[in-house]
């Protein structure tokens, strides 16, 4: 059985939902970003605590399908982008992954995504590219023709101008400005 766990960002919120398993001693398999591979069906009594210790620590145990494939569509992208983004320096088609994660049409993944969240999917995915652009550029340790260059974009240019969208200022100035800019937690961006 797998759990759908809304909310799992990072390596640091698999470790918290580990603890919390173990704590309920709800023995589980494997636990990935947003989801859990359970050995066997927790009690109701186990499930209620569970839902109450995950809001505790932020998170949100998902029961309809719709929610839970969302979740798995924003896991895939943040895990793509985010953890992954120094193995994969060729531009990543997203539609043809995701379709090739989920088992379903994009036309559907993108319909649903909108739906749900609100805004498109292309617009979640270049969203997510410039959080990380923000991280790579606080980190000041690449050019920004290198982190165009990583996270897939056809030149500096094309970064600049996305970043300058969805941001409202230049790289260059969140560079030197970052600490007043701030970057936003992965959940809220």
């Amino acid at each position: 059985m797998v759990l759908f766990i809304k909310n799992m960002v990072c390596l640091r919120c698999i470790r918290s939902v580990e603890r919390i398993f173990s704590e309920l001693d709800i023995p589980f398999q494997s636990i990935k970003l947003g989801e859990v591979q359970l050995e066997t069906l927790p009690s109701p009594t186990q499930l209620a605590q569970l839902r109450a210790y995950l809001i505790q620590e932020g998170f949100e145990l998902l029961d309809d399908r719709h929610s839970q494939l969302v979740e798995q569509i924003k896991n895939i992208i943040i895990s793509e982008i985010h953890h992954l983004a120094h193995k994969k320096p060729e531009a990543l088609n997203f539609s043809d992954f995701l379709v090739q994660e989920t088992g379903q049409e994009y036309s559907y993944l993108s319909k649903l995504f909108s739906t749900v969240v609100g805004i498109t999917l292309e617009k979640y995915i270049i969203a997510q590219r410039i959080e990380k652009v923000k991280e790579l550029l606080a980190y000041g340790e690449q050019t920004l023709s290198e982190i165009a260059w990583q996270m897939g974009y056809s030149s500096t240019q094309h970064l600049s101008t996305q970043f300058r969208q969805i941001t409202g200022m230049t790289p260059s100035i969140f560079k030197t400005n970052h600490q007043q800019h701030g970057r936003k937690p992965l959940d809220q961006v």
